[in-house]
């Protein structure tokens, strides 16, 4: 067999073991194991040691193989070797190499050896290596590694910050659906990735008065995640503090305008319900939710600019009277942009049809419905943009609004 392929297979498995893993330290130890495992008789590479960043230094904190070294020595970052591979990524020495100490290698067992940095120099895997090796098939299988590493490293830090990003946007979504007197709310949200952009919150402004909230970020993801989180903080600081709601969007605005986040737009519709159906509200920039009535639907087409590029960017309210029987539907542009196989969108005029068929059903039955007849729509798993709808029922007569609070369903990517 040709020997570069026999190596290149070598190292196929190494990085299939890699890949495996599920966490640094993991990914480390797997590494150090394919490499003994199927570089020993190929490569002469014989036992490992794994050293972890440590204040001045590298500790050894695990050993693998024939190695006899005892976990627990430190290394300073003065010792040249370090510095070597700091600076060259991977290095292969002997005792005879400038700057190394026979001493202290020979305490380790070791009379030549290879080395990797990985992990932005927060690890230091060190093989013991045979005399006969041979220097460039060596250095070129653990160059490719030490990048394999690298690379599931970073991936995994991204995924650990996204799944705290998402810890994060549960915690803020409305774990209840709100009941307040003959009012039915619910909404619903699926986010394109782990996290999305998409946000709805209830928030209980007093014992008659309840508001309601459903905003997108630009974008979607980790930035659009952060993005809503300020939207969330900031418009429950302005209700607490008894802004009015002009006022608090306003404010909000400038708070979103003087971000450093990269999606720094966020369409936003905000509105507060009385319980005898007064409803006002204030639109940034949001598409406009439809008023089903007992004349048709009427479209709330009053709004202003989105939140964020201009901080000067005034707001004005609307009003309307919910009536007994009426609804309102609020929603994201994920769910009427979406398209179908042929480039066909949804569009809003599938979405009010949607709704009318489902209209007496209670809220938190439509709004999984209507987001799983989008889905259906678009025929393909992953949606391309986060889908939210929010659904406020006001019962036909009073007492017939469900009687008690319903969960929420929680948000996952599609």
């Amino acid at each position: 067999m040709d020997p570069h392929k026999s190596l290149f297979r070598k190292v196929e498995k190494a990085l299939q073991a890699i890949q495996r893993s599920s966490d640094a330290t993991s990914t480390i130890a797997e590494t150090a194991s394919a490499v003994i495992d199927n570089f020993q008789g190929e490569l002469g590479v014989r036992g490992g040691r794994l050293y972890e960043r440590r204040d001045g230094g590298y500790e050894l904190t695990r050993v693998f193989g024939g190695s006899i070294a005892a976990p627990g020595i430190f290394v300073p970052d003065a010792y040249p070797p370090v510095q070597q591979v700091i600076d060259e990524g991977i290095v292969l020495l002997d005792l005879t190499a400038p700057g190394v100490d026979p001493e202290f290698e020979r305490r380790l067992g070791v009379e030549r050896f290879a080395a990797i940095a990985v992990g932005d120099d927060q690890y230091i895997l060190s093989f013991s290596v045979d005399p006969a090796a041979q220097h460039d098939d060596l250095m070129a299988s653990l160059g490719i590694l030490r990048h394999a590493v690298d690379l599931k490293l970073r991936e995994e830090r991204f995924v650990s910050v996204l799944n705290e990003a998402r810890q994060i946007q549960m915690s803020i979504l409305p774990r209840r659906s709100p009941r307040r007197g003959d009012f039915d709310i619910a909404g619903f949200t699926v986010p394109a990735e782990i996290v999305g952009g998409d946000f709805f919150d209830f928030i209980q402004v007093t014992e008659r008065i309840h508001g309601i909230a459903i905003a997108d970020a630009s974008g979607h993801g980790l930035p659009a995640a952060l993005q809503v989180r300020d939207v969330y903080t900031g418009l429950r600081m302005g209700v607490a503090r008894d802004f009015k709601i002009v006022r608090t969007v306003e404010r909000l605005n400038r708070i979103i305008n003087q971000s450093r986040m990269t999606t720094k737009f966020v369409s936003l519709f905000y509105g507060e319900i009385e319980e005898e159906g007064n409803f006002i509200y204030v639109n940034a920039g949001h598409p406009p939710p439809f008023h089903f009535h007992s004349r048709g639907v009427t479209t709330l087409k009053q709004t202003g600019l989105v939140l964020g590029p201009s901080a000067t960017a005034s707001y004005s309210r609307g009003f309307l009277s919910m009536q007994p029987g009426d609804a309102l539907l609020l929603y994201t542009d994920g769910m009427t942009e979406a398209c179908d196989p042929k480039g066909r969108e949804f569009g809003e005029e599938r979405l009010k049809k949607a709704f009318l068929a489902l209209r007496e059903r209670p809220s938190d039955e439509i709004v999984r419905a209507l987001v799983a007849k989008v889905g259906d729509y678009v025929r393909v798993r992953a949606p391309e943009d986060d889908r939210t709808v929010v659904v406020v029922k006001r019962a036909e007569r009073a007492g017939d609004a469900p009687p008690s609070p319903g969960e929420v369903p929680q948000p996952r990517p599609s």
